[in-house]
């Protein structure tokens, strides 16, 4: 499960997730991606679920890039414990996401395995996404 290795401060606040995405919204490293198209917290299961989903499509072959990491700590309270007592102990660990974030990039395979493949690892995360080509790919 993805996390950080040690964090600055244990517990963050929660922050605001209003407006698109200023960075990570083009693609980088591979031909195809999945973009965001809401924002949500994505969590290091769901972020490995999707991993999982496309790496087998692609039986192995191409390589794949995960653009986001949680590195944002989410706390909860037990359940049935009165208000106040201060915040609660952190539970795991989140990516907020925003309209437009490149979440996957994948190179090296076909046009359609890459399609089916990201269509697959986009239907473990809980938001809309769109696949995405860069501009100057010629499909051969």
């Amino acid at each position: 499960m993805l996390q950080p290795k040690r964090t600055k401060f244990r517990r963050a606040q929660k922050g605001k997730m209003k407006g698109n995405a200023q960075r990570g919204n083009q693609l980088a490293f591979g031909s195809f991606g999945i973009k965001a198209l809401e924002e949500h917290w994505l969590t290091g299961r769901q972020i490995e679920a999707a991993r999982q989903a496309v790496t087998r499509h692609m039986k192995r072959e191409g390589q794949l890039w995960i653009r986001i990491f949680p590195d944002k700590p989410i706390t909860k309270k037990p359940a049935e414990v009165r208000m106040g007592k201060g915040k609660g102990a952190p539970e795991g660990f989140v990516a907020p996401i925003t309209p437009g974030r490149i979440i996957l990039e994948a190179e090296g395979v076909p046009y359609e395995i890459a399609k089916e493949a990201l269509r697959l690892g986009a239907q473990k995360l809980p938001i809309t996404t769109k696949f995405i080509v860069r501009r100057d790919y010629v499909n051969e």
